[in-house]
């Protein structure tokens, strides 16, 4: 990591900001400079200026990549609308690497010129999903391996049903559950799904334009069954207002011998039950906390919150870059994701039928609906 690396920002002030931290984490980077800066909005922009360390600054993201020899780019704005183009726009003016905001994009044909442009011109991208970087993740993931849990059977959903409950929480918070889904089970192979909204099937009647330039969306109560390897399901809901308590967000893994719970962030509460009748008010088992250093072992790490995931998902990027490899959180991955987001809707408009992965439609499927 000896070469110095330039690096550009883009932000859009009102319209998604700078996500979670994707703009100052280049700061713990002695090898990285934020040398410009592009946002829509002028006060937003100033702001931005100063707070990364003055680097030049843009009204214009396109102006910005066409006058500066950029290695790297941050996309941070957490609106979806703008994803697509600022990620082609990027990775067609020679960078190196990109990290992105999630969700990733609007559709899956928007996630597939994305894909597309950045193997063309040979780009690595990186979403932040920072979960993936979390030292507990790896601990979850050896206890699978040994056969902690057993034979993996089930896997449990959930966003943060809070007022976003529905099709939002599926759209911006299940990202998160289904790219750790993704990661710890494979490949899904057929989604099975249902929308609901005001107690009615939705219909293009209830189509709205979503918050976050999410495109059209409906839905206060949303759920789907997924087919994953080895004869695993994994089932997700998110009803409105159901529960308005972020410890819900995340997954549960039932397998023949125990289960075991995790929620999401670089540090992420997690436990294991070694029961198998998974009832342990029955059998007096006790759930035991999974830390970095291992079952039942005391936290030494502090939880730097989604800044220290970025930090962790920058040195992969970069290393990505110098050793020619996807990055751990890589785009592929967020398609996959996303992909399992818009099968919920793309089974709903097929009046609940089971859709095969690779969805054959890659446009929004609440567009498609009719009365």
């Amino acid at each position: 990591m000896a070469t110095n690396y330039r690096v550009g920002v883009i932000g859009s002030t009102g319209r998604g900001n700078y996500g979670h931290g994707l703009d100052t984490v280049w700061r713990e980077f002695p090898n990285a400079e934020v040398v410009a800066v592009a946002d829509d909005n002028p006060a937003g922009l100033a702001k931005a200026v100063k707070r990364l360390g003055d680097p030049k600054g843009y009204a214009d993201y396109r102006q910005m990549l066409d006058k500066e020899t950029l290695d790297f780019v941050s996309i941070c704005p957490r609106w979806l609308d703008q994803h697509h183009d600022m990620l082609v726009a990027a990775a067609g003016a020679g960078v190196r690497g990109i990290y992105q905001e999630k969700p990733l994009c609007r559709t899956l044909r928007e996630a597939d010129e994305m894909i597309a442009a950045c193997e063309k011109n040979d780009v690595k991208c990186a979403v932040a999903h920072q979960t993936r970087y979390s030292p507990i993740l790896e601990q979850v993931r050896q206890l699978i391996s040994e056969g902690r849990i057993g034979l993996p059977l089930e896997y449990q959903l959930h966003g943060k049903e809070d007022h976003r409950g529905g099709g939002e929480d599926l759209w911006v918070l299940g990202t998160h559950v289904f790219d750790l889904t993704h990661h710890l089970a494979g490949d899904p192979l057929w989604c099975q799904g249902y929308a609901r909204q005001d107690g009615e099937p939705v219909a293009a009647r209830h189509v709205q334009p979503g918050n976050e330039g999410i495109g059209p969306l409906a839905g206060d109560h949303v759920g789907a069954t997924y087919a994953l390897p080895n004869e695993v399901t994994a089932h997700f809901r998110s009803v409105r207002r159901a529960a308005g308590n972020p410890n819900r967000f995340g997954l549960t893994i039932f397998g023949s011998k125990g289960v075991i719970k995790m929620t999401t962030g670089y540090l992420p509460s997690a436990s294991l039950l070694p029961d198998g009748s998974w009832s342990p008010a029955r059998t007096g088992k006790q759930w035991i906390p999974i830390s970095s250093n291992g079952l039942g072992q005391a936290e030494t790490l502090k939880d730097g919150g989604l800044h220290a995931g970025n930090i962790l998902a920058i040195r992969d990027l970069i290393d990505a870059v110098e050793e020619d490899r996807d990055p751990e959180a890589s785009i592929h991955d967020a398609r996959t994701a996303t992909e399992m987001i818009v099968a919920l809707f793309e089974s709903h408009r097929q009046g609940g039928a089971r859709v095969a992965f690779p969805l054959s439609s890659r446009d929004n499927p609440l567009a498609q609906l009719t009365d």
